[in-house]
C-alpha cells in the first residue's frame, strides 16, 4: 500500500463513521417523535420491537461477536421477565427497581449455567443452551406460587417514574426506548472495547489467543454473564410493556426468532440485530393476523432467502454496497 493509500483509508474510514452518527441521530429522533404521530397499537407494536431488539442485541453479543450460537437465550430474557413482573407485584413498581431486579436475575442465571457452557463449543454449545432453555421453562411452568404456571404471571401493575403509573401507551413506549438507547450503548461500547476485540479473536480462532496467553473461558464466561444482564434488562421492559408474563416468553420458540433475527440483520451487527428483530415482531405480531396466521411461513421464507442470497445479512449487504 503506498503512502497515498494509506491515507485515503483511514479518511474514508472517518467519512463513513460520520455518515454513522448522523443517521444514528437522524434515527433515534424519529423514533422519541413517533408516539405523536402513531396510533396506540401502532405505538405499543414499535414498544415490542424495541423490547426484542434489545434482546437479540444481547443474542448478537454472543453470536456475532464471540461466535457461541445460543438456542436458549430466552432463559435468561424470562428470568428477568419473572423477576421484574414479580418484584412490581409484591415490593414495588417504582423505576427503576423491576429494571435492576431483571437485569440481576438475568445475569446470575446466566453466571449459574454459563461455568458449564462456556466449557463447549460448536454443537455441544448449541446443545447445552437449548437443554438449559427447555430447563428453565419447565421450572417456570412448575413453580406456579412464583410464575403462575401455565396461567402466566398476570395483575402486574404499570411501572411507575416519580410516583406515577405509565398506563400511557406512549409514557411506556418513551421509558422503553430510553432503557434500550442506553443497553445498546453499553453493548456497543463493550463491541469496541479491547475486550470485544479480545472476543472476535476468540471468535476467528481460540487456539491461537490461548496461545497469545488469554483465558479464553473467562472471557467467554464473561460475556455470557453480560448477555445475560442484558436479557434481563429486555425482558424486564417487556413487563412494563405487555404487564404479563407467560412460559412462551422462556420457551425454545423466542430463542429461535431472535437467533432468526440476527442471522437476517447481520451476525457481528449490532444495529443489523435490531433490524432483524424488527422484521420478525413487525411479521409475527403486527401482520401474521392478516396472512392468515402465515406469519412463520413467510419468516421462514425470509430465512432462507437471506441465507441463499445474503450469507452476510442485511448489514453484510451495506458494507457490500459502500
Amino acid at each position: 500500500m503506498t503512502a497515498v493509500e494509506s491515507s485515503v483509508v483511514p479518511t474514508e474510514v472517518v467519512r463513513r463513521r460520520g455518515y454513522g452518527r448522523w443517521v444514528a441521530i437522524a434515527v433515534l429522533v424519529v423514533l422519541a417523535a413517533a408516539p405523536l404521530f402513531l396510533a396506540p397499537f401502532a405505538t405499543t407494536t414499535l414498544s415490542r420491537v424495541l423490547v426484542f431488539a434489545l434482546f437479540a442485541v444481547s443474542l448478537d453479543l454472543l453470536v456475532g461477536v464471540t461466535g457461541l450460537p445460543s438456542l436458549g437465550h430466552a432463559a435468561y430474557f424470562g428470568s428477568g421477565a419473572y423477576a421484574a413482573g414479580w418484584v412490581s407485584i409484591h415490593v414495588t413498581a417504582e423505576a427503576p427497581v423491576p429494571l435492576l431486579v431483571g437485569a440481576g436475575v438475568g445475569a446470575l442465571a446466566a453466571a449459574l449455567t454459563g461455568w458449564i457452557t462456556v466449557r463447549s463449543a460448536g454443537v455441544f454449545f448449541l446443545m447445552l443452551t437449548l437443554a438449559i432453555g427447555e430447563l428453565v421453562g419447565q421450572v417456570a411452568n412448575t413453580w406456579e406460587s412464583v410464575t403462575g404456571g401455565a396461567n402466566g404471571l398476570t395483575g402486574i401493575p404499570a411501572v411507575r417514574v416519580a410516583g406515577e403509573p405509565l398506563a400511557n401507551a406512549g409514557f411506556t413506549y418513551w421509558y422503553v426506548l430510553l432503557v434500550f438507547v442506553l443497553g445498546f450503548a453499553l453493548v456497543w461500547v463493550v463491541a469496541r472495547s479491547p475486550f470485544g476485540d479480545a472476543l472476535r479473536g476468540i471468535r476467528d480462532n481460540e487456539p491461537r489467543m490461548r496461545a497469545l496467553g488469554y483465558s479464553t473461558s473467562l472471557y467467554k464466561y464473561a460475556v455470557f454473564v453480560l448477555a445475560g444482564g442484558v436479557a434481563g434488562v429486555a425482558g424486564s421492559l417487556l413487563v412494563a410493556q405487555q404487564r404479563l408474563v407467560s412460559t412462551a416468553d422462556v420457551g425454545f420458540l423466542i430463542s429461535s426468532l431472535m437467533l432468526l433475527a440476527v442471522v437476517i440483520g447481520g451476525a457481528g451487527s449490532l444495529w443489523g440485530a435490531c433490524l432483524g428483530a424488527a422484521l420478525v415482531v413487525v411479521v409475527r405480531d403486527a401482520l401474521g393476523p392478516t396472512l392468515d396466521g402465515h406469519g412463520p411461513l413467510v419468516l421462514g421464507v425470509v430465512f432462507v432467502a437471506v441465507v441463499y442470497l445474503l450469507p452476510r445479512g442485511a448489514a453484510g449487504l451495506l458494507r457490500r454496497r459502500s
